[in-house]
C-alpha cells in the first residue's frame, strides 16, 4: 500500500505567484487551480517527500513508495527517464490547468496514472490503486519480454554456433546440438555461454586468416 510519495513539482512558484494575486483572483484561482498536489497528499495521510534535482531524488528515492510528477507534458519524459535509472516505482502525474494546458496533449506511455485538484478524496484513492495495479502489470510486461528477448539471443548464438560446428567438424545439426549441450554440462555454463565463446573465438580466427592473406 501507498504510504509516501516523491513529488517533482516544477510548477509550485508558478501556482504561489497566482494565489498570492488580489482576493478577488485568489479566490477564482481556488476554483480554477484548486490546492496544491502536496496539500492534497499530506491531507489524505500520505508522506510527501520533494526534490527538484538528481542529487534530491537519488537520495529520497529509497524512502518512497511512488512518485508523483507536476510538470509540464514535455518534460514528464525526462523526469520518468530520471527517476527510472535511480528505481523502478508507480509513477503518477499531477493534472491541472497548469501542467495539463491542451487537450491535444499526449500522455506518455510510462504514467500509471493521473490525479488531479479537483478529484474527491474517493476519486484519488481509486485512481492510486488503479495506477498501482497498472504499474505491476506494466512491469510485468517488460520482464517479459526482456526475457523473449534475452531468450531469441541466445538462439541466434546457439544456432550461429551450430552452423559452425556443421561447418568445421562435418557433422548434423542434431550432432552439432548435442555437442553444444555436452560442452556446457561438462563446463558448468549454460548452453548460450557456450555457444557465444565458439562464435566469438571463430570470428576472431577467420579475421586473423583475412589479415595474413591481405599480407
Amino acid at each position: 500500500m501507498l504510504q509516501s510519495f516523491l513529488l517533482i513539482d516544477e510548477l509550485k512558484q508558478t501556482r504561489s505567484a497566482t494565489s498570492s494575486s488580489s482576493a478577488i483572483e485568489m479566490s477564482y484561482s481556488n476554483r480554477t487551480h484548486g490546492p496544491f498536489p502536496d496539500e492534497v497528499l499530506k491531507d489524505l495521510g500520505f508522506r510527501i517527500y520533494a526534490a527538484s534535482t538528481v542529487k534530491e531524488i537519488s537520495f529520497i528515492i529509497p524512502k518512497v513508495d511512488a512518485v508523483l510528477l507536476s510538470v509540464n507534458p514535455g518534460q514528464v519524459e525526462a523526469w520518468r527517464t530520471c527517476v527510472l535509472a535511480q528505481r523502478s516505482l508507480p509513477l503518477f502525474w499531477w493534472c491541472d490547468v497548469h501542467t495539463f494546458p491542451s487537450n491535444e496533449c499526449k500522455m506518455d506511455a510510462g504514467i500509471d496514472g493521473l490525479i488531479g485538484s479537483t478529484m474527491s478524496p474517493l476519486e484519488i484513492h481509486c485512481a492510486l490503486l488503479l495506477g498501482v495495479n497498472h504499474y505491476f502489470r506494466r512491469t510485468e510486461w517488460q520482464q517479459e519480454r526482456e526475457q523473449l528477448l534475452s531468450k531469441l539471443e541466445e538462439r541466434k548464438w546457439v544456432d550461429q554456433a551450430k552452423r559452425i560446428l556443421c561447418e568445421i567438424k562435418g557433422i548434423s545439426e542434431a550432432e552439432a546440438y548435442d555437442f553444444l549441450r555436452k560442452q556446457a554440462m561438462n563446463e558448468r555454463k549454460r548452453m548460450a555461454d557456450v555457444a557465444t565463446s565458439i562464435v566469438k573465438v571463430y570470428q576472431i580466427l577467420q579475421d586473423q586468416n583475412q589479415g595474413g592473406r591481405k599480407r
